[in-house]
């Protein structure tokens, strides 16, 4: 009696309702038990969040598998919230099929907070769809390295000919694209502008918004900017990067972080042309400016600048092996 009522209290009539109207576009996902949870988790903890907890499990076929379990909400309408966040979840996941995206195997509804069973990362033709909370704890690691995108709570389908979501603005703040910020309408370069931020946590190993106790609240995207305004990319490089990365790959890289993160959303590229043009700069070895029209003065100004700069100590030299952090 008790799961009929979580059943029915985590939206599994709902959820089946909606399932059922988009069954030829959507995979089939199972319906997990609370026991069969349970068995499987064993309360083996993987990591813990603001959001809530993820277990590592083991089904009784041996599959080893992530179950996501939300954080308990007080107050009627945040629960409700929280439910339609969860079914929204699971019917966005059950749209996609893609490497590069956490397969949903199935949830469980008995339990008194609804449950998401994933495919396990071990390092953590469908309809567009816009995530609208990409940030890099959000970007897992599989065995392989592969990077996988995962938290579709907030995300939304949208119809081809869609070009804008408006909505409540939500999301992570330093993530965010301004543009959405202010109006209020989300785009399919809202989540560019977001994986442009990512972009440049890899390459300064830097927090998006910084506040230290004797410094004002900084933005690493203004000073990620600023240094390019000012020829000064390599000052702020993470020195790994600096040590390993070919300079014209890392400069064409930055130049198209750069373009992400462009606060007119028209004139940023989209995620196609991003994961293309970086697929290319991998490939393209020694003729990067060739490949992506970058003038060749651009590139000079920046390694000139950097070269002549006495509080850089380090110097390499101009190679053309691929940039070293994971593309693929």
């Amino acid at each position: 009696m008790l799961k009929q009522k979580y059943f029915k209290r985590n939206g599994g009539l709902l959820l089946q309702q909606h399932l059922f109207s988009n069954e030829g576009n959507v995979e089939k996902n199972k319906l997990f038990t609370s026991k069969e949870m349970e068995k499987a988790t064993n309360n083996r903890i993987l990591g813990q969040g603001g959001q809530g907890t993820v277990y590592k499990g083991m089904l009784i076929d041996g599959s080893i598998v992530a179950i996501k379990k939300s954080k308990m909400v007080e107050g009627k309408k945040c629960a409700e919230k929280k439910v339609e966040q969860f079914i929204n979840e699971v019917i966005i996941l059950s749209q996609i099929n893609h490497r590069n995206v956490v397969k949903l195997l199935g949830c469980c509804l008995e339990a008194e907070v609804p449950l998401l069973v994933y495919e396990f990362i071990p390092n953590a033709a469908s309809a567009p769809i816009y995530h609208r909370d990409i940030k890099s704890s959000n970007i897992l690691l599989d065995d392989k390295y592969r990077a996988k995108v995962s938290d579709f709570g907030t995300s939304r389908s949208v119809a081809l000919e869609q070009t804008h979501l408006t909505t409540r603005v939500q999301g992570t703040f330093g993530y965010m694209d301004p543009e959405y910020f202010r109006s209020s309408q989300f785009t399919e370069k809202s989540d560019v502008y977001s994986f442009g931020v990512v972009l440049i946590e890899l390459f300064t190993g830097q927090k998006p918004i910084s506040a230290e106790q004797s410094e004002p609240v900084r933005s690493l995207v203004s000073y990620f900017l600023d240094s390019m305004q000012e020829n000064s990319l390599f000052n702020i490089l993470d020195p790994m990067v600096v040590k390993d990365g070919p300079e014209q790959e890392i400069i064409v890289v930055a130049l198209l972080a750069k373009r992400c993160l462009n606060l007119n959303g028209k004139k940023r590229p989209t995620m196609k042309q991003v994961a293309m043009e970086l697929e290319l700069i991998k490939a393209s070895g020694g003729n990067v400016m060739e490949d992506h029209g970058v003038e060749e003065s651009e590139i000079d100004d920046i390694i000139h600048s950097w070269e002549n700069n006495p509080s850089c100590s380090m110097s390499t030299t101009v190679t053309t092996n691929s940039v070293t952090f994971p593309l693929n």
